[in-house]
């Protein structure tokens, strides 16, 4: 994620500056010019879990030089809902079409500054990635192994729905 380095209002250099706020001093990157305070706020990302005719789906991102699967995710978009935004991510990054779909769970993701709201989604229709994917793979769940971040613990916790006690692998 970029750094937030100059005011977006008066193009000033941001500085480290502590003011009293929620109780106490608490120091962020403002602007000594015009005061203009950038909170540096998680930002909401969504996820699914998607199951294709009894499997899951995984897909590794075409960007990713490591040939690693993982879930659809994507950002919300202004005006939109969680789920009306994770029901557009899957229809735009898999063609499928959302038939159900239930929250699993909100998940932290520091490394990344973000928040993670993560679904089950059931879906159906005819696979066609886009090309921000470069493939996928469907998986029963006994085969599925959980990453340990972000939405990886959100596999591991609906696979424990499931009755499936999670396996995880360590990061190369």
């Amino acid at each position: 994620m970029p750094e937030f380095r100059y005011c977006p209002q008066c193009r000033t250099a941001l500085a480290p500056i502590a003011v009293m706020e929620d109780g106490g001093p608490t120091e962020r990157m403002r602007c000594p010019a015009c005061g203009f305070t950038h909170w540096n706020n998680p930002t909401p990302v969504l996820a699914a879990i998607v199951q294709y005719r009894g499997r899951v789906l995984l897909a590794r991102n075409a960007a990713w030089t490591r040939r690693m699967f993982a879930l659809i995710t994507g950002f919300m978009e202004a005006g939109e809902t969680p789920e009306e935004g994770i029901r557009r991510e899957i229809r735009e990054e898999t063609s499928l079409r959302t038939q159900s779909l239930d929250l699993v769970g909100v998940y932290d993701f520091q490394r990344m500054n973000q928040v993670i709201i993560a679904w089950h989604a059931v879906c159906d229709g005819d696979i066609r990635l886009s090309p921000e994917l470069s493939e996928y793979r469907l998986y029963d769940l006994p085969e599925l192994r959980c990453w340990p971040a972000g939405t990886g613990y959100a596999l591991a916790d609906w696979l424990r729905s499931r009755g499936h006690e999670p396996v995880f692998f360590e990061r190369a």
